[in-house]
């Protein structure tokens, strides 16, 4: 099966596609904004791994010191995202990326992997059940949210000392957004558009570059959402979910 699988690097980036928004024609201008984060970032260990066909099979990761997220430890790779969907599920695409990665880690003489994860299934995260028949384990927790570890020694990961804070002086809404994920330009679009014909103040901050990543107030694999000066959610915002949230 590993054959399938090719990973995309700086010689092919420009031919291939990004199959977290393949089918979405909105999502398009996001795909070109991270082909450009990429470029810059797979230099320094990212791996973008994906199924070699026309659909949404894929595992992205990096080592931890160079991931943008708000979590710290020594040796670790990084998960940001693992995604098997539609007509590709149950053949065991997600057992065959995440032991890559594992192998990949090993190969590396990794401490370990990491992944962000919650109590409960949610939208954008990785499911905890999946990871735990691997052996991943609850190193540390904020709230709902968790972080899951495969460990090779006894060095653990953590959230870092400001991701606990959860809570920010500004009582706007108030969005921290990465430029990893290709549906976040279109999210945005939408927010700005809904906020101001609904008089709805917003503050919209970008994460972009390494250092705002590590030392954000919240927990975030590549947006995190603030109201009224407290941590809402990691779950990306559109029309649709502004619409349930302010019940306009």
């Amino acid at each position: 099966m590993t054959e399938d699988f090719k990973n995309i690097t700086l010689e092919n980036i420009d031919n291939e596609h990004l199959c977290c928004a393949i089918s979405d024609k909105k999502h398009q201008k996001g795909v070109e904004v991270k082909k450009q984060w990429l470029k810059k970032q797979l230099p320094q260990g990212h791996v973008f791994r994906k199924l070699d066909e026309r659909g949404k099979v894929f595992i992205e990761y990096a080592p931890l010191e160079t991931a943008w997220v708000p979590i710290i430890g020594d040796n670790y790779l990084y998960i940001h995202c693992l995604w098997v969907s539609g007509s590709f599920k149950g053949k065991g695409y997600a057992k065959e990326l995440l032991t890559y990665c594992i192998e990949d880690a090993k190969t590396q003489n990794k401490a370990g992997i990491c992944v962000l994860s919650a109590k409960k299934k949610k939208p954008f995260l990785t499911e905890k059940k999946f990871m735990q028949k691997f052996g991943f384990e609850v190193v540390d927790t904020i709230g709902e949210y968790e972080l899951l570890a495969l460990r090779f020694n006894e060095n653990k990961p953590a959230f870092s000392e400001s991701a606990k804070k959860q809570s920010i002086e500004n009582k706007e809404l108030t969005i921290y957004y990465g430029l990893q994920c290709p549906c976040i330009p279109n999210c945005i679009e939408q927010i700005e558009t809904y906020c101001q014909n609904n008089q709805i103040p917003l503050h919209l901050i970008a994460v972009d570059c390494l250092e705002k990543a590590k030392n954000l107030p919240c927990v975030f694999n590549n947006w995190a959402v603030f109201f009224d000066g407290q941590f809402q959610t990691v779950h990306l915002l559109n029309e649709s979910y502004l619409k349930k949230m302010f019940a306009l």
